[in-house]
């Protein structure tokens, strides 16, 4: 026992110390609370994991909540993406909620509020409001609006309401202590007018509350045990119980906000308003470009579920913010797609490769291992021919003894198939080998068992027939931002760390098994690395993603 309570994170302690003191087991219950302004990052896959995580590890419900309080910024559209990325990491929700649900309650108790003192209609403007607020030194000044009558309040809230008041004009107070230590309790701002379409409530309301009065209410509507927030939100705690303990009654179950620490990714930005920036300056082509941080992006590229899960899992949840490196992204989706994708051979940047001695006009099919990782994963023939592509830094005139590749004069095993020989290159009017010409072993095909074939040879190469090959594109995707830290650099916008080399598109040939590839199909492309089949795709056009190298090709330059 001493051992699994020692391995629990420190939130999963909180729990259970609450199940020990006050909470019963069947109290439990978590949310995940997204704003449908955007498309979810990978910062929201680690608030997923855990919050969905938890209801698994307690056999609790979560509930999937909207907080649709600002009809400025949110769309369907986004509603819709955050619900499949959530399916598509594999978790349920028990409810699906919106803040919107309860916009005719809460705007019930704020009137409740009114009339107990405890909210006033303010008639100053937000520039006036925040001059008041004081500093963390020094103490608000009250407003002159603040001893309104319960009467001319609720008239005011009304006009507010129905739509009789501005924008920018009137908002409701709630009613603490501009002296208090902690700025969010000097009278903070619970409604503002807003005269624009809600995505789901149409033009019903004019007016919407604020995160801070709407968020912890509906914890408190849907009896949500924990309200797992990030630490930005830890002075927001002491204003979230405040506004819980205006509408609850003795014995009523009041939900507990506790704060954890963001997981920030290197090389890249995850506030929402840059990720649309990036959208909409065009330096992405949309909000699931394989670039981007969000999980629609991941997804595209190729990231699986479980390499998202294990990444969100393997950094855990701390009390301090910190920086992981992207490498450590791209190292848990390697060792997923190392188990479950077939290993195909396409070459990137061929060049001819033409055996003399092989006959002309003949071809053979050759077996071939799909994945060494998954014996299920059974075989495959390739089709192998006299004129085969392979990649041009695999040859070399002359070389030292450290190339393992082809030359003159030496041998190589081509994968799957036999050990050949360089004998001499054809090159164009320029000087560029268009073609290198080589001799094969007949006797040392690959499994044949011949004393031959089991001749050792330094260097294997991947190659692809020329009359079978299939012509796709290859998108070479890299890091967005050269720098670690893109938008944390003092006096440098974030825009100016962008990697120009983010993007190559290359044309690539490939073996005829993947002809009736389908989209979101991962495969290893052998020496080079992971890669998916792209929505754009089409019989006609293959079009390929690379997801990651098979190595870290960073670490030598940060090093």
């Amino acid at each position: 026992m001493a051992e699994e309570k020692k391995s629990l994170n420190f939130i999963e302690q909180i729990i259970e110390e609450d199940l020990q003191k006050e909470y019963k087991k069947d109290q439990l219950k978590f949310r995940f609370p997204p704003e449908p302004n955007g498309y979810l990052h990978i910062g929201h896959a680690s608030s997923i994991c855990l919050n969905f995580g938890l209801g698994e590890r307690y056999n609790a419900p979560v509930n999937l909540r909207f907080d649709d309080t600002n009809p400025a910024k949110e769309e369907q559209e986004y509603v819709d993406a955050i619900k499949a990325d959530i399916e598509w990491l594999g978790f349920k929700w028990a409810r699906e909620c919106y803040a919107s649900d309860y916009f005719q309650q809460l705007y019930d108790w704020a009137v409740e509020m009114i009339k107990n003192g405890d909210a006033y209609v303010d008639s100053q403007t937000s520039e006036e409001i925040a001059e008041q607020k004081g500093t963390p030194t020094q103490p608000g000044k009250e407003s002159p609006y603040r001893n309104r009558s319960v009467e001319e309040n609720l008239e005011l809230f009304e006009k507010m309401k129905n739509g009789d008041t501005p924008e920018k004009g009137d908002v409701l107070r709630a009613k603490i202590d501009m002296a208090a230590s902690n700025m969010l309790m000097r009278d903070p701002v619970m409604y503002r007018c807003l005269h624009k379409s809600h995505h789901r409530t149409g033009t019903e309301w004019k007016i919407y509350p604020m995160y801070d009065w709407a968020h912890g209410e509906s914890d408190f509507i849907e009896q949500v045990s924990h309200s797992f927030c990030t630490l930005e939100f830890l002075p927001h705690r002491e204003l979230y119980n405040w506004f819980i303990s205006k509408v609850s009654k003795p014995g009523d179950f009041e939900p507990k906000q506790r704060e954890f620490a963001r997981r920030n990714l290197s090389h890249t930005v995850v506030s929402k308003r840059k990720l649309l920036q990036l959208v909409e300056k065009g330096i992405v082509d949309s909000w699931d470009d394989p670039r981007m941080p969000t999980i629609s992006g991941l997804r595209r590229r190729g990231y699986t579920p479980d390499a998202i899960r294990k990444f969100a899992d393997s950094i855990g949840v701390g009390k301090r913010e910190n920086l992981i490196d992207v490498s450590h992204l791209e190292f848990c989706a390697r060792e997923d797609l190392n188990k479950i994708a077939p290993r195909v051979m396409g070459v990137l940047d061929p060049v001819k490769l033409v055996i003399t001695n092989y006959p002309e006009g003949e071809e053979e099919w050759l077996e071939a291992e799909n994945n060494p990782e998954d014996e299920s994963a059974g075989s495959r023939q390739v089709p192998f021919s006299r004129e085969l592509y392979i990649e041009r830094e695999d040859f070399k005139e002359s070389a030292n003894r450290k190339f393992f590749r082809l030359t003159l004069g030496k041998e190589v095993r081509l994968k799957n198939a036999y050990i050949i020989k360089g004998e001499d290159v054809v090159k164009d009017s320029e000087g560029n080998i268009t073609e290198i010409h080589c001799t094969y072993d007949p006797k040392s095909k690959s499994g044949s068992g011949t004393e031959e074939s089991l001749r050792k040879v330094k260097g294997t190469l991947h190659w692809v027939s020329v009359k079978h090959a299939i012509k796709a594109e290859i998108r070479l995707y890299d890091r967005l931002f050269t720098e670690e830290t893109p938008d944390g650099v003092k006096d440098k916008d974030y825009l100016e760390f962008v990697n120009p080399d983010s993007l190559k598109v290359v044309t690539g040939y490939l073996e005829p098994s993947l002809t009736d590839a389908q989209v979101q199909d991962k495969v290893q492309f052998q020496r080079i690395g992971y890669f998916c089949v792209d929505k754009d795709s089409t019989t006609a056009k293959p079009v390929f993603n690379r997801t990651v190298s098979l190595r870290d090709s960073w670490a030598k330059i940060s090093n």
